[in-house]
């Protein structure tokens, strides 16, 4: 595995990183200690996880993530917080046009994963697509293999004319799944509700409205994004917490995390500033997941080779909501 020195010394042991509220194009702040901690946990070990674009932990196996490439075959591969291969499984039937994102969502007790074929990088696509399936099981020696029959299809469309979306993620109190595209500034914030997604074969997605705007590009960021400046503050992922109080967007330069008050809709709670963690140093952040517990958040990269990142908050506050 071919390892880049220069990150691997950054993240030879756990960083505290600073974090950053600022909302203008001034250069990042710090704004008193350090609320996160980073560390490097492994490497994606698979060779055939060659774009992962989206990342979702197992509430069956807590400690096993699926992982997906933006392209290629319908597979959804396993692997763990080392990035360890754990195996995949094939959707059948469904096609990958350009899956970006995956969330679950639960189901009579279960749960079902819901990969999301919502890229659309030029906004051309008549409609888009999400493939449901049960949650894959390990088989024999501990791995996933084999097929997974699709539960559910669904096609969706936008009320407003095709956008490019890569950030998908259920919420659990508000009972829906929510979009936020990529090249809208500000993101716009689209949702589907739960009873409609499992029993419609074709539906609209509604229009929540615009949140407030990440932290723009600075002369920093210029000199060191080049071409990618324009995208470092757009959502390429996104996930919300197992409990529903907090969300975070990862996007190539930055993790934003929402915290949501009690009684709170999401387009509410993401008109304030969210705090901002400048990281990890990937070249191109696109997939990110809580842990089955919540207590986590774990960040991997479309490019090879891919760090896996497990960040993790001390300013936690639990909520009842």
């Amino acid at each position: 595995m071919h390892i880049n020195s220069a990150l691997s010394l950054l993240v030879l042991a756990t960083l505290v990183l600073p974090a950053c509220n600022q909302q203008t194009g001034n250069e990042p702040a710090e704004t008193g200690p350090p609320p996160v901690t980073m560390v490097r946990t492994g490497w994606l070990e698979s060779d055939e996880i060659m774009e992962a674009s989206g990342m979702k932990a197992s509430h069956s196996h807590p400690g096993d993530f699926f992982v997906h490439n933006d392209e290629g075959d319908p597979v959804l591969y396993g692997v763990d917080e080392s990035g360890a291969d754990l195996g995949s499984v094939t959707i059948v039937p469904a096609k990958n046009k350009d899956w970006e994102d995956i969330t679950s969502v639960p189901v009579e007790g279960v749960r079902w994963i819901v990969v999301g074929d919502v890229g659309d990088n030029k906004a051309k696509r008549k409609s888009i697509k999400l493939y449901f399936i049960e949650e894959p099981k390990t088989g024999k020696h501990d791995r996933y293999d084999g097929r997974q029959d699709l539960k559910h299809a669904l096609t969706l469309k936008y009320p407003d004319g095709p956008r490019d979306c890569e950030a998908m993620a259920y919420d659990p109190i508000g009972q829906q799944i929510l979009f936020l595209t990529k090249r809208d500034k500000p993101s716009r914030l689209y949702a589907l509700d739960l009873e409609t997604a499992l029993n419609q074969v074709h539906a609209e997605l509604k229009f929540l409205g615009t949140i407030a705007k990440l932290r723009p590009p600075t002369s920093r960021d210029r000199m060191h994004w080049h071409g990618r400046t324009d995208f470092i503050s757009q959502p390429t992922g996104f996930d919300i917490s197992p409990d529903g109080s907090e969300a975070v967007i990862i996007t190539y330069r930055s993790l934003y995390r929402f915290r949501r008050e009690p009684h709170e809709d999401w387009l509410s709670a993401m008109q304030r500033k969210p705090e901002e963690v400048v990281g990890p140093p990937s070249v191109q952040n696109e997939a990110i997941s809580y842990s089955a517990d919540g207590k986590a958040i774990y960040v991997t990269t479309e490019k090879q080779p891919a760090p896996v990142f497990r960040f993790e908050f001390t300013n936690n506050v639990t909520k009842q909501l």
